[in-house]
C-alpha cells in the first residue's frame, strides 16, 4: 500500500461531506421514527386508508366519525365504497389529511379496535 492510500476501514475527515447521505437541495429529510428510521411520508399529505369491515348499517357512518376525529377537514363525500363478491363486505378508502406519523398512529389504532371494522390497511 502507497503512503498516499487511505486504509479500506479508516473513517473520513471530520469535516467531509457524504454526497451519498446529504439530500439533494430543496429536500426536507424527515426525522427518524421511534424506531430508528426515516419516515416515509412527507407531512402534511393526503393519505388514503382502507377499512373492510362487515356490510351492516352504521359502518360508514362509524368509519366516517373515527376520521373526522383525526381530521376535522375529512369530507364523507370522498369515501370510495366496494362491496365484496358476496355482499357480506364492505370495503371502505378513506383519504385523509395525514400531519404526523403519531396522528397516523393513533388513527389507525382507533379504526382496529373498533367493532365493526374487520381489517385497516
Amino acid at each position: 500500500m502507497s503512503s498516499n492510500s487511505t486504509p479500506p476501514n479508516a473513517s473520513p475527515a471530520p469535516n467531509a461531506v457524504d454526497a451519498a447521505t446529504t439530500p439533494p437541495e430543496g429536500v426536507e429529510v424527515q426525522p427518524l421514527t421511534p424506531e430508528g428510521r426515516e419516515s416515509l411520508i412527507e407531512f402534511p399529505s393526503a393519505f388514503p386508508i382502507k377499512v373492510v369491515g362487515s356490510n351492516e348499517d352504521g359502518f360508514v357512518h362509524a368509519i366516517t366519525h373515527i376520521a373526522k376525529q383525526f381530521d376535522p377537514s375529512f369530507d364523507a363525500s370522498t369515501i370510495e365504497l366496494r362491496e365484496s363478491g358476496g355482499g357480506k363486505y364492505l370495503g371502505l378508502t378513506i383519504t385523509v389529511q395525514a400531519t404526523s406519523r403519531e396522528q397516523l398512529d393513533d388513527l389507525y389504532r382507533a379504526l382496529s379496535t373498533h367493532p365493526m371494522a374487520k381489517w385497516v390497511l
